[in-house]
């Protein structure tokens, strides 16, 4: 029925655009990180549905809206009349970007049911995607983990970013758990360098790779490394990548266009991760650093996301970005 489909939230982000003596400006874009996934998968012509749970309101409608311009199959989105959209800040810090959340019980997608969800959507589905922000609270984190573990029994490769928000968590060992709890599930996971040093601290990248590949048999294990590209591990073999130089207006939703890049060639290459050649590997990165580098270059997330073409014309047209020295990026050495 469907070759990806992502779960969890969609909401309003509220993006500075300027600062004005009475108090910053603000621009409103629907964003959600499972939700900016269907958005980027659509737009590179794959057939994508999204799950979740929205406010009957003006944001939700917003979000909905948003998907449907993508392209998604937004049937199995709710708009409630109990439940509110959630709301999402982000500034500009000393130590990069932050999110102020505007989101509690009363919020819909925290109110994800199990009954919410056709058990049908998962025939024939080949790709399945969730993020941890769902996984902060019940009843929604139990709703993601049975339909993660659904999918898995019909046959989807399962995809997993934590896109850790910490200050949704109780606590961070709850944060640490919980992620942790669902690696079993999961085929292809992307971390962050933040991600990475909270959730197994110390740890080079190389060692952390070794360790969830042989702890939990991930697949394919992806560590973005902003302006200096990206890691992966994959059938035991070490990658890199370089960033393009692109210019950046808004880094939001860049990570979930990686990932996005990394999703669509699987699919286009049609084969397990085990058969995958080292050229085809490498060209997956180079596509998803380049997928991620142009959603930087305009603002907010799912209206930025590019088309196949512009993707392949930044390849080919744009000069890499390399790092400042050899033992900056591969850190072990």
């Amino acid at each position: 029925m469907y070759d990806f489909l992502s779960i969890g939230e969609t909401l309003i982000d509220f993006i500075p655009v300027s600062s004005e003596t009475e108090g910053t400006v603000y621009q409103q874009n629907p964003g959600g990180s499972p939700a900016n996934m269907a958005c980027a998968m659509a737009r590179l012509g794959v057939r994508s549905a999204f799950i979740g749970k929205v406010g009957n309101d003006p944001f939700g409608k917003s979000c909905r809206a948003a998907l449907l311009r993508s392209g998604v199959d937004v049937s199995h989105l709710i708009l409630s009349d109990q439940y509110q959209t959630p709301l999402a800040f982000i500034q500009q810090g000393e130590e990069g970007k932050q999110f102020t959340f505007y989101r509690n019980k009363m919020t819909a997608d925290q109110n994800l049911l199990e009954q919410d969800i056709d058990p049908e959507i998962f025939n024939d589905l080949k790709v399945f995607h969730f993020s941890s922000v769902s996984l902060t609270c019940e009843p929604a984190r139990s709703t993601v983990l049975n339909a993660a573990a659904m999918a898995r029994e019909c046959g989807a490769l399962i995809t997993f970013d934590p896109n850790l928000r910490l200050n949704l968590w109780q606590s961070p060992e709850e944060a640490r758990t919980i992620i942790l709890q669902c690696l079993p599930l999961v085929d292809v996971l992307k971390l962050t360098q933040a991600d990475m040093e909270f959730l197994l601290p110390g740890q080079g990248e190389r060692e952390i790779s070794d360790w969830l590949y042989q702890t939990y048999g991930i697949q394919m294990i992806l560590i973005t490394r902003s302006e200096n590209g990206c890691y992966a591990y994959v059938n035991e073999d070490h990658y890199a990548s370089y960033s393009y130089a692109l210019p950046t207006v808004d880094t939001t939703g860049a990570g979930d266009a990686f990932m996005a890049g990394i999703i669509f060639n699987l699919l286009k290459l049609n084969k397990s991760i085990f058969d995958l050649t080292s050229v085809e590997i490498t060209i997956m990165l180079d596509f998803a650093n380049a997928l991620g580098g142009l959603v930087t270059t305009k603002p907010g997330a799912i209206d930025a996301f590019p088309d196949p073409k512009d993707v392949v014309v930044c390849m080919q047209r744009t000069p890499k970005l390399t790092p400042i020295t050899a033992e900056s990026y591969w850190n072990e050495e």
